[in-house]
Parts: C-alpha cells; structure tokens; sequence
C-alpha cells in the first residue's frame, strides 16, 4: 500500500469557552449552518457535509477549505494543527 501525507492547509478555527455571548458569536459566522439553543446550553450544533453535528464547550469550531464548518475535539485539534 502506497502512503500519502496530508497537503498542509490553512483554516479558520476558533475553541468555544461555553459561554452563550461566544456562542451568538460563533453562530453569525454562518447562521444558515450552525445554531445555539438556550435550552441545551452546552452544545452549539452545526449542519456539516456529513450531517448534524455537535460542539461541546472546549471544543474547535473550524471552517475548512470549501468554506464549511464543523467541530473538532480539542486533542485531535492538537494533533492536527499549529498556529500560523
């Protein structure tokens, strides 16, 4: 089997501290896509390519490179990138 190494890309990222004024924040990045309820105060939810996923304070919300957002769990986060 053939290995292959990631292109190194840049992103867009931002780690959401759980707080409901970060949270309106993050939303008006794209509204059509993610959303935050008071009522589950613990989760912002974002509409991605694979489908409706969850953010949970500490984690990375990240747009990639086709301008999409998804989240990413603060130690794969950790693994994977490096400030620019």
């Amino acid at each position: 089997m053939r290995q292959y190494r990631k292109k190194p890309i840049v992103i867009g990222a931002v780690q959401w501290l759980g707080t409901a004024e970060q949270a309106a924040e993050i939303v008006a990045l794209d509204p059509k896509t993610i959303d935050f309820k008071r009522e589950t105060p613990d989760k912002i939810y974002i509409q991605t390519l694979e489908g409706l996923m969850t953010a949970s304070p500490e984690d990375w919300i990240i747009q990639g490179v086709s301008g999409e957002f998804y989240p990413c769990k603060p130690d794969i986060f950790r693994a994977s990138y490096e400030p620019v």
